[in-house]
C-alpha cells in the first residue's frame, strides 16, 4: 500500500492550519483551525474487507512535570509515550482519500460528538479525552481529529505517525466509545498491509522542523 498528503510530504512539516495549537509570540500558544490534513491510498490488498486509520504522535512526554512552564524545559532525553490524534475504522475500501478539512475545522470545547467522516465510517476518542479531563470549559469526549499541539517549551521535536491497515474484517466489533487500544486489540490477526505517513510539528523555536 502506499499513503500520502497534499498537505504535507513524509517526513515534512505539518502546517499550522492543521494544528490544535499554533505558536504565539506574546502567550507562546493560541489554537489552530485545527484542520485534518489531506490523505490519499492506493494499492490496497484485493482480499481488505476494510481499512483502519491512527495518528499517533510517539514523542508526548510521559510527566506533566514542567509542561508548557515558564523558565524551564522538557528534556529531548526524557521518556515518552503515544499520544492518539486520530482513529478512524470501517473505512470502505472503495474509499481512496480524505479531503483536507473534510472531518475537522475548528475547534469545539468538550470536544465533537459527532465529527464527520466517509459514509459507513466511524470514529473513535482521542487522547484530547484524557489531556482535557478536570477542565470545565474543555472536558468531554474527543472524538476524531485533534491536531499537533505539543508542549511549546519541549526540547524535543514530535513526529505524528498516520498509520493506515488494511485488514480482513468489513466492521470492527467495537462499541460506539472505543479508544486506539480497543481497535488494536481488535486488529489483531487481522491486519493484511499496513502504511504510515510521519509528519512533522514544533512549537518550540529553538527545535528546528
Amino acid at each position: 500500500m502506499r499513503i500520502t498528503s497534499e498537505t504535507f510530504d513524509h517526513n515534512g512539516k505539518i502546517p499550522e492550519r492543521c494544528a490544535f495549537g499554533i505558536a504565539d509570540p506574546d502567550e507562546h500558544i493560541k489554537l489552530g483551525e485545527n484542520r485534518n490534513p489531506q490523505l490519499s491510498w492506493s494499492d490496497v490488498p484485493a482480499d481488505a474487507k476494510s481499512l483502519v486509520l491512527l495518528c499517533a504522535d510517539p514523542d508526548v512526554p510521559t510527566s506533566m512535570e514542567n509542561f508548557n512552564q515558564e523558565g524551564t524545559t522538557i528534556s529531548a532525553h526524557l521518556p515518552r509515550t503515544d499520544f492518539i490524534h486520530w482513529i478512524m475504522i470501517d473505512i470502505p475500501v472503495q474509499t481512496e482519500s480524505i479531503d483536507e478539512g473534510a472531518c475537522s475545522v475548528g475547534i469545539v470545547p468538550h470536544g465533537k460528538s459527532d465529527p464527520a467522516g466517509p459514509p459507513g465510517t466511524r470514529q473513535g476518542i482521542n487522547d484530547y479525552t484524557n489531556f482535557m479531563a478536570g477542565d470545565p470549559t474543555m472536558e468531554g469526549d474527543y472524538f476524531g481529529y485533534e491536531g499537533p499541539c505539543p508542549p511549546w517549551n519541549d526540547e524535543r521535536l514530535h513526529h505524528y505517525h498516520f498509520t493506515l491497515y488494511a485488514i480482513d474484517l468489513a466492521r470492527l466489533p467495537v462499541d460506539e466509545r472505543f479508544t486506539a487500544a480497543d481497535i488494536l486489540t481488535a486488529i489483531e490477526g487481522h491486519i493484511i498491509s499496513e502504511v504510515t505517513l510521519i509528519g512533522k510539528y514544533s512549537l518550540n523555536a529553538d527545535v528546528p522542523a
